[in-house]
């Protein structure tokens, strides 16, 4: 009865008559993300931080666009694949960290250009496992929603979600983006509770479609 009570929720198990084949290959997220992101995106309960304790909510498909681990790192990969594609989800693993950072970008990516508008947002969460611990945060200066530039990855505002530069981190053969920051500007809140630079372990881009079965 308590109102502020957060159960655990990390072992409560899917629906069984859910389909959930071809929803999302992901080695960021897992299907309540996935769900939760979509609520973002449609405009469902988005404020019931709990809704996702009823029923997964899976009316899109997530095709995979780009993978970092897989495609590679750099700006230059991410234009190649990403670019001109409407209706984008960005995930991003942070480095030595269980924390998720992403946007949603109803536009489309472009190299060049500057500063676009779009009605997106991004969203921050502690741990994929405690989907309720999360953060949501809209565009508030429309006109500064995206950042198209081809030495920057998916960039929401000017550094309120920036992925730049990528370079090789010590020994290791795999590349890394070196100036990742996250510092509220055109969005309504910050979605890390620093602002210094950060790793990323793992990204993924992908471009939601309606299931036209669900």
């Amino acid at each position: 009865m308590d109102p502020d009570f957060k159960p655990d929720n990390s072992n409560i198990p899917l629906p069984r008559n859910l389909k959930i084949d071809g929803i999302i290959d992901s080695n960021i997220v897992n299907l309540n993300i996935a769900s939760i992101v979509s609520r973002w995106i449609d405009k469902v309960d988005i404020n019931n931080k709990l809704a996702h304790l009823r029923e997964l909510y899976l009316p899109y498909k997530f095709n995979l666009l780009l993978r970092g681990s897989r495609d590679g790192f750099s700006p230059k990969k991410f234009h190649e694949l990403c670019d001109n594609k409407p209706n984008t989800v960005t995930f991003i693993k942070v480095r030595e960290t269980e924390e998720i950072l992403g946007g949603y970008n109803p536009s489309i990516w472009k190299s060049s250009g500057d500063y676009d508008q779009s009605c997106s947002f991004i969203f921050s969460f502690k741990n994929k496992n405690r989907p309720d611990d999360s953060i949501l945060s809209h565009v508030n200066n429309m006109n500064n929603a995206l950042y198209y530039s081809d030495w920057r990855g998916p960039s929401f505002g000017y550094s309120d979600l920036k992925l730049a530069v990528a370079i090789r981190i010590g020994s290791k053969s795999s590349n890394h983006f070196n100036y990742n920051v996250c510092k509220q500007e055109y969005y309504e809140k910050k979605i890390r509770d620093i602002e210094n630079m950060f790793y990323i372990e793992e990204y993924e881009v992908f471009q939601i479609i309606r299931n036209l079965l669900e």
